[in-house]
């Protein structure tokens, strides 16, 4: 798979990851602050499924 997230988007879904993951063990301390594994993981990657499904990429070059 060809990586197609930018830079800044990768940071936006590391910080986003991070925030949400935060929420199972501080404030609310919910089980759904699990999910902030998804941008985690697609922000350290740098491949997001949906981005290839829906033929986005804000990769600027063709890695």
């Amino acid at each position: 798979m060809t990586k197609n997230e930018g830079t800044f988007d990768r940071a936006l879904r590391v910080i986003a990851g991070l925030i949400l993951l935060s929420l199972v063990f501080v404030g609310p301390q919910t089980m759904w602050g699990l999910i902030g594994i998804v941008p985690l993981v697609t922000g350290l990657v740098g491949i997001c499924p949906l981005y290839s499904v829906l033929g986005i990429s804000t990769c600027p070059t063709k890695s």
